[in-house]
């Protein structure tokens, strides 16, 4: 480990550790990441006239003037949940942000999002957006994706296409196993249903793996190993990125076969979480301003359902949620706290703060802001539990429309992005309920 202090204080520009020091910059090793003891699991409360008692020992720093200037300044993250067909929503979120933010730092994503994050850092940025089509426009061709809205009612619809992709597959992505094996049930010597090598030609004909792999932005997607248990992090930074790390993340089980990569196979991400955005704050620069856009596709929240078939989406949308509100308010609280223990140790006396270990638990604690800016899809009260193997061309257009009506109206409103209280810590912005920005600060408003 290397470490430089150029000032007695907390405060003061501290270099990061020298994690790779030794070690290759690219190897084909995927980045373990483990289950951290979190220093506290209570969440933010929205912003009142009261002071956080947690963060209202942190020295005031200079309020950002606006939102651009926040971006301009940081690390920009695109997160990118998994969803299946939903994730048509994330398409159409990034083609309204590229029109305002043509640059992105780093694309994460998990399943679905794992592609959508491919096609994104695996083009050129004026090639992003139209690649993004052609993927969608792909995998919602096939007939029984093609029934026009006036064919008849749109549940009834909606069922036709999914049932197609069930029995039929879908272009460009997965087809049946036509195997007398299946007669065997839960006995038959065989790992899935589909087989995913669509989806290998696809990932080669839409994506440049050589430009992933320059790291002109980073790219990372999480899996699972199979053996293990452990979700992994496939990252250009560490690892050489190739067609089977996109399908290993979205390998999702029993539909899709585990992908063998490096000795290891490997499923979709999604068993373990189903959203990257631990991964990002473990391992963005602490030293540099964080600004995070998280997609997610299933929403935690929703009422209570009526029927067997309102059952089953209720309970895959809490499955896959990831319990995203309470994990993201558990990571911000974790992240203000060790805010709050920096400015207590700002406080001890100079001889104490030249201490190595002072010094050192300074470099631990202290980072610049974290903005989370949040988007999640609103289903419709027509999608039942199929919405995510539902791929009718109607529906991806749909779901392209909200992504991007939802990310332009957030870019209508930059007073809902406009940081009024301190600038430290973690502030996040829920913006997943139309014409509502529900802000939630580290500390008090100023």
């Amino acid at each position: 480990m290397e470490q430089s202090v150029s000032d007695a204080s907390c405060g003061a520009s501290v270099s990061r550790r020298a994690v790779n020091r030794g070690r290759p910059l690219v190897s084909n090793a995927p980045m373990t990441v483990s289950r951290r003891t979190r220093a506290s699991r209570t969440p933010l409360t929205p912003t009142s006239s009261a002071p956080q008692p947690a963060t209202a020992l942190a020295a005031p720093r200079p309020v950002v003037a606006s939102p651009d200037e926040a971006a301009a300044s940081a690390t920009k993250a695109l997160v990118l949940q998994g969803g299946g067909a939903l994730g048509a929503y994330q398409a159409g979120v990034y083609e309204a942000l590229f029109e305002r933010h043509k640059d992105m730092d780093w694309v994460a994503g998990v399943s679905i999002g794992a592609i959508n994050a491919a096609l994104i850092a695996g083009n050129a940025p004026e090639h992003r957006v139209a690649r993004l089509r052609e993927f969608w426009h792909l995998v919602s061709s096939g007939p029984g994706q093609m029934l026009p809205g006036w064919a008849g009612d749109r549940s009834w619809l909606n069922q036709w296409s999914a049932g197609s992709a069930v029995a039929l597959g879908i272009p460009g992505f997965f087809e049946p196993r036509m195997t007398p094996a299946l007669m065997m049930g839960a006995a038959a010597p065989m790992l899935s249903y589909y087989d995913t090598s669509p989806l290998k030609a696809t990932l080669e004909r839409l994506v440049d793996f050589d430009r992933i792999n320059r790291r002109e932005m980073r790219f990372s997607v999480g899996a699972v190993n199979v053996r293990t248990g452990n979700i992994v992090y496939f990252d250009n930074g560490t690892t050489t990125i190739r067609p089977e790390h996109i399908m290993a993340s979205g390998a999702l089980p029993p539909g899709f076969p585990p992908v063998h990569i490096d000795g290891e196979d490997y499923w979709d991400g999604g068993i373990v979480s189903n959203t990257p955005l631990q991964y990002v704050l473990d391992e963005h620069v602490r030293s540099r301003r964080l600004l995070v856009l998280q997609v997610d596709l299933f929403s935690a929240r929703g009422a209570m359902p009526a029927t067997l078939g309102e059952v089953l989406a209720r309970q895959k949308d809490i499955q896959y949620s990831s319990r995203t509100r309470m994990n993201t308010d558990a990571l911000a609280a974790n992240v203000n706290l060790q805010q709050a223990l920096a400015a207590l140790l700002e406080r001890l006396p100079a001889h104490l703060r030249r201490e190595p270990d002072v010094a050192a638990l300074c470099e631990h604690l202290k980072s610049e802001p974290i903005d989370i800016v949040h988007l999640i899809y609103r289903h419709k009260p027509y999608e039942l539990d199929s919405k995510d193997y539902e791929f009718s061309r109607i529906t991806v257009d749909e779901h392209w429309e909200s992504g991007a009506r939802d990310m332009g109206i957030t870019l209508q409103h930059p007073e809902w992005l406009r940081r009024t209280a301190q600038a430290g810590g973690v502030t996040t912005y829920d913006l997943s309920e139309p014409d509502v920005a529900r802000v939630r600060h580290p500390g008090p408003a100023v």
